[in-house]
């Protein structure tokens, strides 16, 4: 088969999109989600867009590759094609090379779902494990209830509260007002929701947004954060209960979330929240 590497641009989002939210399922391990892009859009389409790769095949998309920095790409392949040597071996040959624009010379880090050939290929190619993550999933068959917290959908009105708990949560200046407005413009958005968590004093102490890919699929979580003035009274396990809540509203099966393993304190809130770990999974590495 015939294998075409692109770079879609603002147009083609939509269509990488596309492909991702058909790849959702719970049976497959973790992977790249359409709210992984569309948590991205609060940089803007353009920045999006160069950061997006595909690969298609009679014009069908394969593949689907996010910079989510300039030396880490995350990249999930169509479910079937996941022990595809044809496939395995021309992403391998485009990762390794700087000059077709896919990924840098020089240390890289690599996202790729267990059980991919690709990890194989790489592996045999010279390339290491790395870091571990730890994906958690809640299934949403049953209801649950949200206690401790009154728990918003975030709009145009209280924008300024949601991105100021992402701020102080993360230590990050990036996420402001105006990037809520471009994230919630973006079409991703349409499936997505931003929620903020209110004490009983009525101060904004927790936040998530949660992205769907369709009804009877998983949802993620990405990103929840509370307030570092509000640390250590059980927030995030309420918010994180929050968000599964909202996604069963929308239809997901079930709701997903990762976490680099060292983060034990992330680990116990979403396990608090009813979250149950999956195998841990390693990114792999390409030395300089």
């Amino acid at each position: 088969m015939t294998i075409v590497l692109n770079e879609p641009g603002i147009a083609g989002l939509a269509g990488a999109g596309d492909a991702l939210r058909a790849w959702q399922d719970d049976r497959t391990p973790l992977q790249l989600h359409p709210g992984d892009l569309g948590w991205a859009w609060a940089r803007g389409a353009e920045r999006l867009a160069a950061a997006v790769r595909t690969w298609s095949v009679d014009g069908r998309i394969v593949a689907v590759g996010f910079l989510d920095a300039p030396d880490l790409l995350r990249l999930t392949t169509a479910p079937e094609l996941r022990q595809d040597e044809d496939l395995a071996r021309r992403l391998r040959a485009d990762l390794d090379a700087p000059e077709r624009g896919v990924l840098p010379p020089g240390r890289v880090g690599l996202e790729v779902p267990d059980g991919a050939l690709l990890r194989e290929v790489l592996m045999l190619a010279g390339w290491n494990l790395d870091e571990p993550w730890t994906p958690l999933r809640h299934d949403l068959a049953e209801p649950m209830e949200v206690s401790g917290l009154r728990v918003e959908v975030v709009g145009p009105q209280t924008a300024a509260a949601r991105t100021a708990v992402h701020r102080s949560a993360f230590g990050s200046p990036r996420f402001t007002e105006e990037g809520w407005h471009v994230l919630a413009a973006g079409p991703v958005y349409a499936d997505a929701r931003c929620l903020i968590g209110y004490d009983d004093q009525d101060r904004a102490v927790a936040a998530v947004t949660v992205w769907s890919a369709g009804p009877g699929k998983p949802g993620l979580l990405e990103p929840m954060g509370v307030h570092a003035d509000h640390r250590g009274r059980g927030h995030g396990t309420t918010i994180s209960i929050a968000a599964a809540v909202a996604l069963r509203e929308m239809g997901a099966s079930s709701a997903l979330v990762c976490t680099p393993s060292s983060n034990t304190a992330a680990i116990a809130t979403y396990r608090a929240a009813g979250f149950e770990p999956s195998p841990e999974r390693l990114d792999l590495s390409r030395a300089a």
